[in-house]
């Protein structure tokens, strides 16, 4: 199955490790996977990916807001509508779990249909995920 790892760093490069384990957790069960850095490919496309994980961090340590880039990338990525999808936060400050519910309706508008999310804390946790996630 055709897998994206989708990652906004906003500012911080935990989120592009977090995301990187993922991916490598994910491919030992099988799967192809792409690791897309959407703030450097802006117009990468979507529509070839069968389940599509998405994460990011909050803008700062006393906000739940996240990039307006997440909402303006999924806008353009091609058809999403009704695609799998997996949302997680890398936890940086108070408001995480506010952050989450932000990014997982940025990605309903888009018609996406998430099966699960999560806030990562760690690496290790992230690779622990992506070998246990069912993807089918």
């Amino acid at each position: 199955m055709r897998v994206a790892v989708l990652y906004f760093r906003n500012g911080s490069e935990k989120v592009k490790k977090i995301a990187s384990h993922l991916a490598r957790g994910i491919e030992s069960q099988g799967h192809q996977v792409a690791l897309i850095d959407a703030e450097t490919d802006s117009d990468a496309k979507l529509t070839i990916y069968e389940y599509i994980l998405v994460g990011t961090t909050s803008d700062s340590f006393f906000s739940s807001k996240i990039s307006g880039k997440v909402s303006d990338f999924l806008n353009n990525a091609g058809r999403v509508s009704g695609t799998k999808c997996y949302a997680f936060i890398v936890k940086n400050g108070l408001f995480v779990t506010k952050s989450l519910h932000i990014l997982m309706k940025s990605m309903e508008k888009e018609g996406m249909f998430l099966r699960i999310s999560d806030v990562i804390t760690s690496a290790e946790e992230a690779e622990l995920i992506g070998k246990k996630l069912h993807i089918k």
